[in-house]
């Protein structure tokens, strides 16, 4: 735990922390000394992730603007100012561009593009705040592989995780200046609920092959990635993380 001692002390908002990567950032987190808070749509599951780290939570869906809001005051109320954020909820919705059901569309933009938005606008003054006053400050965005590939049935889902690592850089030259270090990771094949959330029968299959080419590896490699980047030296960002399975390069 050496490297990641430094986070004793910090306080870190974690979005869609009931599953999958947000819920192994959580953990690994909490297990570095993190005091934690979580938002997700699912209490049951917030509530497992807290029994575990001793978490506190809220629950809300990230694609309700003033839900989030109000979520996020109700954590940090608990908490206290956030030096630490991780905006990772996510919607992965695959199908043929000609074929979508364009609500899918409508919820990956919300999920992926409009709550991250909303994330990172009412915790950056909290991040802002920690680093003016010579603490650590990590705006964390869980982004994809996807941002740089082409996958057939992924294109809107994929031109969202663009946008999100686009996002990063330009939020890191904004608050770079200011102390704060913004920085995207961007996932490979990784264990999570999204592939489960999958309804296009044709997309479905393909996402079983493809994993079968590259079998994924645990969300406690992303949660793990988080810890370490955030434990880095302050005057130190890592810019971006892609963490793949190696099978996938």
């Amino acid at each position: 735990m050496t490297e990641t001692q430094n986070l004793i002390g910090r306080t870190a908002l974690v979005t869609g922390g009931g599953s999958g990567i947000g819920a192994a950032t959580a953990v690994a987190l909490a297990a570095a000394g993190a005091r934690v808070g979580m938002i997700g749509r699912r209490a049951d599951r917030l509530a497992e992730v807290a029994a575990a780290t001793g978490a506190v939570f809220t629950s809300a869906d990230v694609t309700d603007r003033n839900a989030l809001t109000h979520a996020i005051a109700e954590v940090r109320a608990q908490t206290g100012p956030f030096d630490l954020v991780v905006a990772n909820a996510g919607a992965m919705l695959p199908a043929a561009f000609d074929s979508a059901d364009p609500l899918d569309w409508d919820r990956m933009i919300a999920t992926n593009i409009t709550g991250l938005l909303t994330t990172a606008r009412e915790s950056i003054g909290d991040l802002a705040a920690a680093a003016e006053a010579g603490g650590a400050a990590d705006l964390i965005l869980i982004s994809s592989i996807g941002a740089h590939i082409v996958l057939p049935g992924y294109s809107v889902y994929n031109a969202t995780k663009a946008a999100v690592t686009h996002l990063t850089t330009h939020l890191r030259g904004e608050f770079g200046p200011r102390g704060v270090r913004v920085r995207a990771i961007e996932p490979g094949m990784i264990e999570s609920e999204l592939a489960a959330g999958v309804t296009d029968p044709d997309a479905a299959v393909a996402l079983r092959e493809y994993a079968i080419q590259n079998p994924p590896i645990p969300a406690s490699a992303i949660g793990d990635a988080v810890a370490w980047s955030a434990a880095l030296p302050t005057g130190v960002n890592v810019a971006s993380m892609i963490v793949l399975p190696t099978a996938q390069g």
